[in-house]
Order: structure tokens, then C-alpha cells, then sequence
């Protein structure tokens, strides 16, 4: 059934706990991604989805049959497909004459197509063309952007946004040391983008911080960018917004550094300094028949009376 027919008939026990699982919840889950693959699509097209699904797993749904569909024309089969499989990121391989080894990255807003961006592949290295070790399926990647166009460009910063989004992994609350396994990094230059992926290696170091080395695992692709689909900043900004019941409260006079350390104001009455307590010493007590310079003075201006 399609999930408008399973609306009007959820007489079940099973298709009831199946709607309560697609309504809108405060605290959604981790995100999954569709990788979906075009009518005509090249060796390189089905190879590249194949290794961005074994980075996405098991986060991710591969649809091995061909597709003949058109984003950039009609995204109805992709909305379609979202609903279907309860996807709000997709991957879109094809290609042809025009445009060849073409990759779609984009995600859904509310089951509807809210950006996406066309890259073409001219370099291509495999995970299978890497005869290292990869990394164990649902690692947390690190994302590291280098580039002046992702801090300067529009399209730039909403590729950066669309691409995090897409590549994050789960989200925790810590990472430990070790758990640092899988770093991916993209570079901005000259109008490409170039997308490498690294294992973390801990060595020693005669110390207690080991010493990091990165080693190429793949994928690596070479992408230039072609068209591309943005929202208006009125629907994105709406896309963004957030229930007041997750909101955090805004707690006054607190504030977080770059660091995230955690920063406090105290508004305090203006204090007289002579009269702070301080720590007594035995040093710095009276002794009988000592006099301060203060209480001499006070005993000199005191004026005298004749018996």
C-alpha cells in the first residue's frame, strides 16, 4: 500500500504503531539517505553510489534497480520515494552525452525538495582500488572544510551546510580518542571540490598523546560543480526552525566562549575594600602598648584638658 491508503486504513495494531512512527516528533532520529540510481547511468556512477552507501551504513537505503528520473525536471519520484522509505537525504547517480558521471547530492524538506546540487565526477579513486583496512560500518566521521569559497561563496556555504548534513553520522553527546577513526575532507579551489577520505592511525609517541597519522582509504572523487537547486531563504529559514519545546531556555548572564567554556556574570553592590575581611595572621596583630601611625595621629590632634 502507499502510505496515503495506509492513512484511511489503520484498523491494525501494526499500521497504527507504523503512523506513529512517520508523525512529527520533537527530537527526530538520525537522518536517513536514499542513493538512488538513474536510468542511464555509467561503471563510475554505480561504483561511486555503492561507496558512499558502504560510508552511509546503516543510515542508508540502495535502490539497485534503474530509475528514470529527472530532479532537476520533475521531483515527484523523489518525493515519492521519500515518503516510501522515510528518507529526508538523496543521492542521485546518472549519466549521459551532456553531463557525464553525474552525482545529485540534495535533502527533503517536509517530503518536498528543498536544494540540491549537481557535481560531475573527473576523478574517481574506489574503496576497492585501496588495499588498506576501511573503517567499521556506522563510524562517526570528522569533517574537515578547507577553502576560501565555503567561508566567501553562497552556493559555496549552502554546499558546506547541505554536505554536513549528509556526511555527519550520528549525533552524541562525547567522542572519545580512540572513536576518531574516519576524517573526510573536502577542498574548495579553483572551482572544484576535492573529497578525500582518511583512516586515523594512533601511533606512538613516547608520551601519553599518541601521535596521529592519516592513511588514504577512499573514496576519492574530483568533482566539479554544474547546476544546482537552492531554496529561497524565506523556506530554508522555515526549514531551520525549531519547536519551543527544544529550544533551551536562555539562562541570563551566561555565555560560552569559542571553546564552549562556560562563561558567567555576577552583579554584585560596590564594596568597600577597608572593610573586607581578610585572613588573620599573627604577624600582623596589635601588640599592648603598640600604636599604629593612624592612632597616634588621632591621639596628637585630640585636644588637651587642664586638670
Amino acid at each position: 500500500l502507499k502510505l496515503d491508503q495506509q492513512v484511511t486504513c489503520s484498523s491494525t495494531r501494526r499500521s497504527k504503531r507504523f503512523l506513529q512512527s512517520r508523525e512529527p516528533k520533537l527530537t527526530e532520529g538520525q537522518k536517513s539517505s536514499m542513493i538512488i540510481r538513474g536510468g542511464n547511468s555509467s561503471e563510475t556512477v554505480s561504483q561511486a553510489l555503492k561507496d558512499v552507501y558502504a560510508l552511509k551504513k546503516p543510515n542508508a537505503v540502495l535502490y539497485k534497480r534503474k530509475n528514470m528520473v529527472r530532479p532537476f525536471d520533475d521531483s515527484t519520484a523523489l518525493e515519492f520515494f521519500s515518503k516510501k522509505s522515510d528518507c529526508s537525504l538523496f543521492l542521485f547517480g546518472s549519466h549521459n552525452k551532456k553531463r557525464p558521471n553525474n552525482l545529485i547530492f540534495g535533502r527533503m524538506f517536509d517530503f518536498h525538495v528543498l536544494d540540491m546540487f549537481e557535481l560531475g565526477i573527473e576523478r574517481f579513486v574506489s574503496l576497492r582500488d585501496v588495499k588498506t583496512d576501511t573503517c567499521p560500518e556506522g563510524t562517526k566521521p570528522l569533517l574537515v572544510f578547507a577553502g576560501e569559497l565555503f567561508e566567501t561563496d553562497r552556493e559555496h556555504q549552502r554546499l558546506r551546510n547541505l554536505l554536513t548534513d549528509f556526511f555527519c553520522g550520528p549525533r552524541v553527546s562525547a567522542v572519545r580518542l580512540a572513536g576518531l577513526e574516519h576524517v573526510l575532507h573536502f577542498t574548495a579551489l579553483e572551482g572544484k571540490i576535492y573529497m578525500r577520505s582518511y583512516k586515523v592511525l594512533l601511533k606512538k609517541s613516547g608520551c601519553r598523546t599518541p601521535r596521529i597519522q592519516l592513511q588514504d582509504m577512499g573514496p576519492s572523487f574530483d568533482f566539479v560543480m554544474r547546476r544546482n537547486h537552492m531554496a529561497s531563504d524565506d523556506l530554508y529559514k522555515t526549514a531551520h526552525r525549531q519547536p519551543r519545546g527544544v529550544k533551551p531556555k536562555k539562562k541570563k548572564n551566561i555565555s560560552h566562549d569559542a571553546f564552549g567554556t562556560r562563561l558567567g556574570r555576577l552583579h554584585m553592590q560596590k564594596q568597600d575594600l577597608d572593610k573586607l575581611q581578610t585572613r588573620k595572621m599573627k604577624g600582623l596583630r596589635k601588640r599592648r602598648g603598640e600604636q599604629t601611625a593612624e592612632t597616634a595621629a588621632a591621639a596628637a590632634k585630640a585636644p588637651r584638658t587642664d586638670e
